[in-house]
């Protein structure tokens, strides 16, 4: 798009706004990431504020760390709000650059709008909402999304500066959904932020809520339980696993399936499997819920691997928490960033497929201590070099100063990804 002159920005701090749907942490990774992401870049300076269709209201607006402004509640199934469409529209040129944070609602085509009015540059970050999986698994729910692609998001993309992927998989996967598909790619790898330090109360707190657990062989899931997660075939491959290991061996595997689920039906259906473990290996199973500040801190750092045998995942939050506790990573290639681990040496890479998660638990259960402790130190280096926040913050700054312009109507100078 073109982008009117504007104050030389090759050097000075950036002030960027971040447009999205939801900041409710209970709707995913997605919201975790702009809050850490926006923490980064005002620990280098850069000033940052985020708008969303949230009720003001709602209890957990109080706690946020970042200036937010909520400007919901929002209506109907595109979670429009005139608050909203009219703050965007008074506070778009105040800002650098716009970035848009996911698709499928109201608030990316009102980024479009916003920008253009204002004469700024705006980005779009997918967030892994054009992966081709969704295209499989729900055909008739894309195809209403293909309306809408030619309606709306086809120039969402199009008119962009660029959209950031956080990875190269997820580009090229991005590209075999819809189509007309025209926009500037660029990957902007993101990341997470080191662990709150008090290892010995982190472990003491897990310690003491799950004392059945001292002595276990922990793998931990920590997600949301939904069936693009790969909860199910996680679960009938642990049973898989349970039923090939000799009696010692099974009493001392324990698989924790943590996290919130939105859908009562699925979570009955996991239970059901994990009875079937039950069945093999009494308290084999245990889904604890949702695991927040030092118990989720304490799981991470207690369990052996962390497991993620997703049918389709952009960026886990909870993947680069576990690397940065030095917890080896056990994936599915549908994780988009798997071949960093596996390269790294920082965990293993499987199908998503039942046999896959069950050969990725075998493979595990398989490692000497002392392959597992160098896959640990792996993990801790694979964190510091490709998932750390404050990297990611640098390399969106550069890529943001890429396509702004000087007063001149030139591009800026080149960025360099090394300084803030």
């Amino acid at each position: 798009m073109q982008v009117a002159n504007q104050p030389a920005v090759a050097s000075r701090s950036l002030r960027l706004l971040n447009v999205v749907s939801s900041l409710d942490p209970a709707t995913g990774g997605a919201s975790e990431s702009i809050l850490r992401l926006s923490r980064a870049l005002l620990d280098l300076g850069h000033e940052v504020e985020t708008v969303s269709v949230d009720d003001p209201k709602t209890a957990w607006a109080q706690t946020l760390p970042v200036p937010v402004q909520l400007k919901g509640p929002a209506h109907g199934r595109l979670e429009y709000s005139w608050d909203f469409h009219r703050w965007l529209l008074g506070n778009a040129a105040r800002f650098d650059a716009i970035l848009a944070h996911g698709l499928w609602r109201y608030h990316s085509r009102a980024s479009r709008r916003a920008a253009q009015a204002a004469k700024r540059p705006y980005f779009v970050l997918p967030h892994g909402m054009l992966d081709p999986w969704f295209r499989r698994r729900y055909p008739a729910r894309h195809l209403g999304k293909f309306a809408y692609w030619w309606l709306t998001e086809e120039a969402v993309l199009r008119d962009a500066a660029a959209v950031l992927f956080s990875s190269e998989e997820e580009m090229l996967q991005a590209r075999k959904s819809f189509r007309p598909y025209r926009c500037v790619e660029r990957v902007v790898p993101l990341g997470t932020a080191e662990p709150p330090p008090d290892t010995v109360a982190q472990r003491r707190a897990f310690a003491a809520e799950f004392p059945e657990l001292a002595g276990k062989r922990v793998v931990l899931f920590l997600g949301h339980l939904h069936e693009k997660e790969g909860c199910d075939l996680l679960l009938r491959a642990f049973l898989v696993v349970l039923q090939a290991q000799s009696k010692a061996t099974r009493f001392d595997l324990h698989l924790m399936v943590a996290g919130p689920s939105a859908a009562p039906e699925y979570l009955s259906s996991l239970q059901q499997l994990a009875s079937r473990c039950d069945e093999v290996s009494p308290g084999s199973v245990s889904f604890p819920g949702l695991l927040a500040g030092d118990l989720k801190w304490g799981a991470l750092r207690t369990a052996e691997a962390f497991i993620l045998p997703s049918h389709q995942e952009d960026f886990s939050m909870t993947m680069a928490e576990a690397l940065a506790c030095g917890t080896p990573v056990l994936l599915s290639r549908a994780v988009n960033r798997w071949r960093e681990i596996e390269s790294s040496g920082a965990g293993l890479v499987e199908n998503d497929t039942v046999a896959g998660s069950a050969q990725l638990l075998g493979r595990w259960l398989g490692l000497t201590p002392e392959e597992r402790n160098a896959m640990a130190a792996s993990a801790v280096a694979c964190y510091r070099q490709k998932f750390e926040i404050t990297s990611s913050a640098k390399h969106l700054v550069a890529t943001v100063r890429e396509f702004l312009l000087d007063p001149s109507g030139e591009r800026a100078a080149a960025p360099d990804p090394s300084r803030p």
